[in-house]
């Protein structure tokens, strides 16, 4: 196994003056070192991993990390800046900036290291050595485990993967044995005036991280620090890179309550259901586990049960200074939402594909077909489309019931499922629809919360969630959806169509460009997601309307552009990309043309103030065009494969080559301004054979450009 760190990987005097600076100058020294193979690519790694959530921790320090397929072997480099840097923590900028980097396929000895490290970074005594070294060769070994920091710092803890023990105490010499009948006789005494123990509070917690290597277990370190403190025992489940051991089942049922610290979905998280939960992100636990421990005991106290995230303990910071989910009410109702268009996204795809197959093979009067159940012949091919017209029938009866039933449960966990799905499928009863779907979700989960925030007996907390829950909540929620606000709510969704159904002309092109806008702001994130359900919730009827068909059109049109265009720059003006990029452009041909924005993310995570604004363009060009074009489509995904369900089929491809060369001219005209700039910048610096700098002909491509 290759050292973690070696002198050569530590910079004693770092003059980088932002994050991405100091990243790109120890990552310069990872590469010196033959540990990273491509400076830009891992870069973009760095950066994207920094988008998810600010490195920088309370005490001065910064961790950028990232796992990478550029990284040959794990790796840190260390930076010390006496002008400090600003990585995003809640008490100011950084001074020591650890860049940890894990291969792709890193082996779990490798990441237990790392792990190891992060929770040193717990340790004051190992901070104040590193910020007192004034040798990188001292530095790489206190950071090895080689060199002590202390007299109490265990030397080798590091290089065995463990985290640090306090130092034991000398032994103090053995008392005299007592004689037998003292014994006996201080034993009845005791017996008789020591009062009976008072058994300690248990918290069981489980920390995750989106990487996995250094917040999941400095987490954990900080909540096991705060525990001791409080005297509470507590057992913490690392769900790490490096895998993870389950608690044992009993250590589960002996708690008195859970802490759930983490910015990816828990693992196997029924088994903490019935408990009294505390759920915030990773950074809460690592700034203020203190007030975390004591809002567990709390809620402890007052019976409260599977409560799910409901921000952080009175008076403190909102989590969004964490970093991490927030408990802003704008934030928590779009989580919740995502849920629900999340698990409802295939059932749209699988029902409006085999709709849309059934009408490609036996036009749209398959619709008006004998049931299938009653009359289906083999050889009939009008059999067969009607066959596949009645499953995806039947896969679109379930939208808008999955829709209710998972923002239900992404509001109050397991016991919203059922008043979420009983409130999901009354909407459609009434003909509430998508909009109907979105209430009744709301409600379940509003109505499961607040009855889990009762106070009941611990008898009774076993069958809440089972039985008591459900009845209760399934009862309010269909009452409210039947007889008070669902018609209200089924005229609104009615308007809507006609609305729809009424657009054209300048009215119709601009809600084309606000989708193209929309499906290319975050390529597959929330926005996305937003103007993809909206879409999508229009066709998921039996006869959607030709508004609704259109929106859709436009929607999908739109989403194509980003990876096309970048894979259309890539190829035109290959030079201007990293040879990581080149090599990402040949898959978004393909991601493209099947309608995975997602394909553009690299680009975007490593230059997003030119790849994002010009893939924005390009949308807004493809949607408005689709929507003059008056083009139609009846299937919710499938890119370029269901052009022949499209309406007006080679005015929407236009529209699509349209978007596409409109955005791959802008970034590509952007980067050519970045890359005539460097040569200059490098030039006045001393060199121009910098790291990054262009060559001469690239300078004259992008002038030309």
């Amino acid at each position: 196994m290759s050292e973690l760190i070696t002198a050569d990987l530590v910079d004693l005097d770092l003059s980088a003056d932002t994050k991405e600076a100091a990243a790109r100058s120890l990552a310069e020294r990872m590469v010196e070192a033959g540990r990273v193979t491509d400076l830009d690519g891992f870069l973009a790694d760095v950066a994207a991993r920094e988008e998810q959530m600010p490195t920088g921790l309370d005490g001065g320090i910064g961790i950028p990390h990232c796992r990478s397929a550029h990284v040959t072997e794990p790796t840190l480099a260390f930076g010390r800046s006496a002008a400090r840097i600003d990585f995003g923590a809640a008490d100011g900028p950084a001074d020591l900036v650890f860049l940890i980097a894990a291969p792709a396929g890193a082996d779990s000895d490798h990441l237990t290291i790392l792990s190891s490290l992060a929770r040193q970074l717990m340790n004051a005594d190992f901070t104040d050595a590193l910020r007192s070294a004034d040798q990188p060769e001292q530095v790489a070994a206190l950071i090895r485990g080689e060199e002590p920091a202390t007299a109490g710092f265990a030397a080798a803890e590091l290089a065995a993967g463990e985290p640090a023990a306090a130092e034991s105490a000398p032994a103090e010499p053995a008392a005299a044995e007592p004689a037998a009948s003292d014994s006996v006789a201080a034993s009845a005494a005791a017996s008789q005036t020591a009062p009976e123990p008072v058994a300690p509070f248990r918290i069981v917690a489980v920390t995750s991280c989106p990487t996995g290597i250094a917040h999941t277990y400095m987490a954990a370190e900080s909540l096991e620090n705060a525990a001791r403190e409080a005297g509470v025992e507590l057992v913490v489940e690392t769900q790490g890179s490096a895998g993870f051991d389950k608690l044992p089942a009993a250590t589960i049922a002996a708690a008195d309550a859970v802490v759930f610290a983490h910015d990816v979905e828990v693992r196997e998280k029924a088994r903490f259901a019935g408990k009294p939960t505390v759920d915030v992100g990773v950074k809460a636990a690592i700034n203020r586990p203190a007030e975390l421990i004591a809002e567990a005991r709390g809620k402890a106290a007052r019976g409260e049960i599977a409560t799910p995230a409901d921000g952080a303990a009175e008076g403190s910071a909102p989590m969004d200074a964490d970093g991490a989910a927030g408990d802003g009410f704008g934030t928590r109702l779009r989580k919740w939402l995502m849920t629900g268009v999340s698990y409802m996204v295939p059932f749209v795809a699988a029902g409006g594909l085999l709709i849309a197959l059934a009408f490609a093979i036996g036009g749209y009067e398959i619709a008006s077909a004998k049931s299938v159940a009653d009359h289906f012949v083999w050889t009939e091919t009008s059999s067969w489309a009607a066959l596949l017209f009645q499953i995806g029938s039947a896969a679109f009866t379930f939208l808008v019931p999955v829709l209710a039933g998972y923002i239900a449960y992404g509001m109050a966990d397991r016991p919203g499922l059922v008043p979420g799905f009983v409130g999901g499928y009354i909407a459609t009863t009434i003909k509430a629809g998508f909009l109907g779907g979105l209430v009744a979700g709301l409600i379940a989960g509003a109505v499961v919360m607040a009855i889990q925030r009762f106070k009941v007996p611990a008898s009774l907390r076993g069958i809440m969630p089972v039985v008591v829950i459900p009845l209760i909540s399934s009862a309010i929620v269909g009452v409210l959806m039947f007889v008070v606000i669902g018609k209200p709510i089924a005229s609104a969704q009615e308007a809507m169509t006609d609305w729809l159904n009424g657009l054209s002309g300048a009215n119709a092109i601009g809600l084309g460009v606000l989708l193209g806008l929309m499906m290319c702001f975050d390529l597959g994130g929330p926005v996305n997601k937003v103007a993809y359900a909206f879409a999508t919730g229009g066709i998921a009827v039996s006869d959607p309307s030709t508004g609704s068909l259109k929106i859709m059109a436009a929607v999908m049109a739109a989403g194509m552009v980003p990876p096309l265009a970048m894979a259309l720059a890539t190829t035109v003006r290959g030079r201007l990309f990293t040879k990581t990029e080149r090599e990402n452009g040949k898959a978004a041909w393909v991601l493209g043309a099947s309608f995975i924005s997602e394909g553009a993310i690299p680009f975007a995570a490593a230059d997003p103030l030119r790849v994002i604004p010009s893939s924005m363009v390009g949308g807004a060009v493809t949607g408005a065009l689709s929507m003059a074009f008056d083009c139609t489509l009846r299937a919710p995904h499938g890119g370029i494969f269901v052009v022949p369900l499209i309406g007006q089929p080679f005015l929407y491809l236009l529209a699509i080559v349209a978007g596409t060369v409109v955005s791959t001219g802008l970034v590509v005209f952007l980067k050519g301004l970045r890359k005539t700039a460097e040569p200059e910048a490098t030039g006045q610096a001393g060199g121009g054979a910098a790291t990054g700098g262009a060559t001469e002909d690239e300078s004259k491509v992008a002038v030309a450009v």
